[in-house]
């Protein structure tokens, strides 16, 4: 693994080491004022630093109901170009809901883009999907 690809797969695991313990702040803390992310679950992107602080915020609350949360980063792979940096990975995430047994929570394909400003790289567009997800037809 290239310094690069250690640099921006750190960054990547600073954020989902606090997002895997209910710490929403992590990928705001990592994220350019102009970052954009497109998540499964919404209809539009989001767009800009204060709005994805309000769409992660929520997270807290599922403190306490999952327990042993864990994660793991499949097959991270980074490409630079100048003084942008491509990290594309797959995530599994782990956990017990109500004191279960250990569950996979969900699996991701994710995508994450960096901007190199002199000497720091933040995140300026990030984008989640679900892997192989269970699609259901729509009623018209």
């Amino acid at each position: 693994m290239t310094d690069l690809s250690r640099e921006i797969v750190g960054l990547e695991r600073s954020a989902l080491d606090r997002w895997i313990a209910f710490d929403p702040q992590g990928y705001p803390d990592i994220s350019a004022p102009e970052v954009t992310y497109f998540d499964p679950m919404r209809d539009k992107r989001i767009d800009g630093l204060e709005a994805l602080q309000a769409v992660v915020e929520p997270i807290q609350q599922f403190k306490g109901t999952i327990t042993e949360p864990r994660y793991e980063m499949i097959d991270p792979k980074v490409q630079q170009h100048g003084d942008v940096a491509l990290l594309t990975y797959n995530l599994t995430n782990y956990g017990r809901i109500s004191g279960g047994a250990e569950a996979v929570l969900a699996r991701w394909n994710s995508t994450e883009v960096c901007a190199r400003t002199g000497e720091t790289w933040k995140l300026v567009h990030s984008h989640r999907s679900y892997t192989k997800p269970d699609l259901k037809p729509r009623n018209p």
